[in-house]
């Protein structure tokens, strides 16, 4: 298969670190679950996460526990640079380090730190992908660029629910 025939059935997520959420973390995992749920059902079979605390995180751990039930799905983490994860809580890393060990496939991204390396992630991942959830509150940052650039290279962008207000979405 091609590059772009892989493309098509991959799906990638972003959004926001834990202490961005206006919700409890099981209500996020909740609406996480459904969107994955609906990509594997429109044919989505590789899920790309950038790893980072929080949504991604969530994200790749219901992807390993949907293929530890059977699913047949794949996850590739897309990690900035080594030692992404060095500056976290003992409990993040080791989920990061769990999620790691159990990818398909692990890609760094950056060969170090650079001021630029989440955004080059971000695109990597888009420009893998033919679908973006998202779980997104309308703030500027990191997500906000991914949203954006996905919307700017025409890949489709489902938002997962974040509270009450999570309609007020960048269009």
């Amino acid at each position: 298969m091609t590059e772009q025939e892989l493309r098509q059935h991959r799906c990638c997520f972003t959004g926001h670190r834990p202490e961005k959420l206006k919700i409890a973390e099981d209500e996020v995992i909740k609406s996480l679950k459904k969107e994955i749920r609906t990509a594997i059902a429109d044919g989505f079979q590789t899920y790309i996460s950038g790893v980072a605390r929080g949504i991604d995180l969530w994200a790749a751990e219901i992807v390993l526990d949907f293929r530890d039930e059977g699913v047949s799905i794949r996850l590739i983490c897309a990690s900035p640079y080594k030692g992404f994860e060095s500056r976290w809580s003992r409990e993040w890393q080791e989920r990061y380090r769990r999620v790691m060990e159990r990818a398909d496939l692990v890609r760094f991204i950056c060969p170090r730190y650079s001021r630029d390396c989440f955004q080059r992630r971000n695109e990597w991942m888009v420009d893998h992908s033919a679908r973006v959830i998202a779980a997104y509150n309308g703030g500027s940052g990191g997500t906000r660029n991914t949203v954006e650039y996905a919307m700017r290279h025409s890949v489709p962008v489902v938002y997962v629910p974040l509270g009450p207000n999570s309609d007020i979405l960048i269009k």
